[in-house]
């Protein structure tokens, strides 16, 4: 069992309140009347057991949760071969560049690309 909590009546989406899409996903949850738990990572720091836990349940790397892409990253960091610990600590010190919405249903977990994914969980 691991450190985050899981329900078969409601589904947590970890998620950035800066982002789009999240914002996206989380109408759309709402106007299908999906009982969502929101953690907003920007406002709740995932802990390193959560990343780890969460790059697991995904069969990813932690590094494959970080997306290069966005501007926190591209602008302050280079492409490196990190230890999952300090890929980890680079996730807590800088939560926007975390891939997500991520969302988690009993047992089951996604990483959102699109709004409509949520209805897949």
């Amino acid at each position: 069992m691991g450190e985050i909590a899981t329900s078969k009546r409601q589904i947590t989406l970890f998620y950035s309140s800066k982002s789009r899409r999240a914002k996206q996903t989380l109408a759309y949850a709402q106007t299908k009347g999906l009982p969502i738990q929101e953690i907003d990572i920007l406002k709740t720091p995932l802990t390193g057991t959560q990343i780890m836990e969460i790059a697991n349940r995904l069969q990813l790397k932690v590094k494959d949760l970080v997306n290069q892409e966005h501007p926190s990253y591209s602008s302050t960091m280079e492409h490196h071969n990190f230890s999952d610990e300090d890929w980890i600590k680079t996730i807590q010190h800088n939560p926007a560049i975390l891939k997500q919405p991520i969302a988690i249903h009993d047992e089951k977990i996604i990483l959102v690309e699109t709004p409509t994914d949520i209805i897949r969980i």
